[in-house]
């Protein structure tokens, strides 16, 4: 069995080797050279954390390769989740641009009064429009979880608005979360 200076010295030489082929392998999945640098950084964090494992691989670098697409991946979904947010959230500033501004700052501050837990799978949910399976592994809780906090935030965020909205005289509004982004209806 190989001493902890051996097996440093086997990582050593396979990241020496290896370093420059991953991070180009990352940018030709991401196209985003920052990105990739830091992927590949990430991967080789992983492999030397499971070396063990690599090691005994039939391949290692087949193991490695692995370990930053699945790393790649997960970024690039980070990348498409984030830009379909922003995306929601823009149409829903466009859709009450001068229109209902209030409205707009009443769900700010009614989502600031949940507890983090409901305001979260909310957020997730509705404007990020993230699956349930993905809020609880983002989460780190069960899909039942999300489920009954999605459930429980939308009803207590519809109560936040409505006492909002009679605080400040206006007609009855209620948050009205879909698939596609937030909306507001009066």
């Amino acid at each position: 069995m190989p001493d902890d200076a051996d097996r440093e010295r086997a990582f050593q030489v396979f990241f020496a080797a290896h370093h420059a082929d991953l991070a180009r392998l990352a940018y030709l999945i991401t196209g985003d050279a920052n990105a990739a640098e830091d992927i590949a950084a990430d991967s080789l964090v992983e492999i030397w954390r499971h070396w063990a494992r690599v090691e005994a691989a039939q391949s290692p670098l087949a193991y490695a390769r692995g370990v930053l697409a699945n790393l790649a991946r997960n970024w690039i979904r980070r990348q498409r989740r984030e830009r379909l947010g922003l995306l929601n959230l823009k149409r829903f500033a466009e859709e009450f641009r001068g229109s209902d501004v209030p409205a707009v700052l009443d769900v700010r501050d009614a989502l600031r009064r949940l507890p983090l837990r409901r305001r979260e799978c909310l957020v997730l949910r509705y404007a990020f429009d993230v699956p349930e399976r993905e809020v609880a592994t983002i989460l780190g809780i069960s899909v039942g979880t999300v489920k009954s906090q999605t459930s429980r935030g939308a009803e207590q965020l519809a109560g936040y608005l409505r006492e909002a909205a009679q605080a400040r005289g206006a007609d009855l509004v209620t948050a009205a979360p879909t698939g596609s982004g937030w909306g507001l209806e009066g």
